[in-house]
């Protein structure tokens, strides 16, 4: 099995999850919304799956249109189940 990596971004409630979807629709940024993966579990059920390659934009869309997130995550699965890290 090949290795898949890719971010997530959570929220705090499903009202800042279609917020912050319809800002990065503004940005040259791909992006899909997602339910929240299982190995991230302490949030709403949406969030936005992204390239990790778009990691700095992301963060910088996040902080000028100040957007509610409750997290940023770095999400790998592989042949031995997969695994989620908070990105700082």
């Amino acid at each position: 099995m090949k290795i898949r990596q890719f971010g997530v971004i959570t929220f705090k409630s499903v009202n800042h999850a279609i917020r912050t979807e319809s800002v990065f629709k503004d940005y040259d940024i791909e992006f899909r919304t997602i339910p929240t993966p299982r190995e991230i579990t302490h949030s709403c059920g949406l969030a936005l799956k992204f390239d990790l390659k778009d990691k700095e934009l992301a963060k910088k869309i996040i902080i000028e249109n100040q957007l509610g997130i409750e997290g940023m995550f770095k999400v790998v699965k592989n042949e031995k189940g997969s695994f989620a890290e908070k990105i700082n």
